[in-house]
């Protein structure tokens, strides 16, 4: 196995391939990842993100690591995290949301928190809007936590309409509210690239991945929202990747990582920054 991928990368990919709009059938998914997993930047990858509602009797993941994505009832979950297990699969994670935007996300953790206490070999993670009642339910995971079960906040930067892309200042707040309360956190949506940038067919200004990466480093250091969403504002990679560059034999705090359709794209921006050698020793 390849070490060509420093720690501070280590899992920050996740394989989302199967989630929409993406057309790949799960066959072909599973062997692409398993194709990935072969390669050198193997170490930068996350498992396979899996929609619950795809998991069939047919699904063979070789020994792969997958995660469930909740496309279906809280309470089938446990059905296809078998499923999957039965299939070979190494399940690494659930993710689930537990409201709407503008609904209260409490009755959702309170299902969540159910099916983290009847399996201790899954961490789940619980989708949470950035909207009404998130600090509430950052609390109540952070007590979940407190109290023995594995279970952690993701969050969606990203969407089909400009509101779901959360400010920088926002986002800030939200990265420096999991750093209080040590959170380590999933993001989805709108991370395409690895630096912030304006997506010219939409208008949406997105965030970049190593933008957020280097906020959650400088967070997890102790600074304040202020400088926080100036490194998640910030559109020139050098101050970015020489952040990076000096941390990258350290563990990545507080960011467990983002699903990205094509895992290859996140890969390419990382060596073309130099922050991953592409492959040579």
């Amino acid at each position: 196995m390849s070490t060509l991928v420093p720690p501070l990368f280590s899992g920050l990919v996740d394989d989302a391939c199967l989630l929409p709009p993406s057309p790949t059938a799960v066959a072909d998914a599973v062997a692409k990842h398993a194709e990935h997993r072969a390669g050198w930047f193997a170490g930068l990858l996350g498992p396979l993100l899996v929609p619950a509602s795809l998991i069939g009797a047919d699904l063979r993941a070789h020994h792969l690591p997958v995660a469930v994505v909740g496309d279906v009832s809280v309470s089938a979950l446990p059905i296809a995290v078998e499923k999957l297990r039965a299939a070979d699969a190494r399940v690494r994670h659930i993710e689930s949301a537990v409201a709407r935007r503008g609904e209260d996300p409490q009755p959702g953790l309170a299902a969540l928190r159910v099916l983290a206490e009847g399996d201790d070999d899954l961490l789940v993670y619980a989708e949470i809007p950035l909207s009404w009642g998130l600090l509430g339910a950052l609390d109540t995971v952070a007590q979940a936590r407190a109290d023995g079960l594995r279970i952690a906040p993701k969050f969606r930067v990203g969407g089909l309409a400009a509101e779901l892309f959360p400010t920088p200042v926002e986002l800030a707040a939200v990265l420096c509210a999991c750093r209080d309360r040590d959170l380590p956190f999933r993001l989805a949506a709108g991370l395409r690239h690895a630096i912030r940038h304006t997506d010219p067919e939409t208008g949406f200004t997105h965030h970049g991945f190593l933008n957020v990466l280097t906020a959650a480093v400088t967070a997890h250091d102790g600074s304040e929202v202020a400088e926080v969403a100036e490194v998640l504002a910030a559109t020139h990679p050098v101050p970015l990747v020489e952040a990076c560059r000096s941390r990258r034999g350290e563990e990545r705090p507080l960011f467990a990582g983002f699903g990205a359709v094509g895992v290859v794209e996140p890969l390419t921006e990382l060596v073309r920054l130099g922050l991953i050698n592409g492959g040579y020793e």
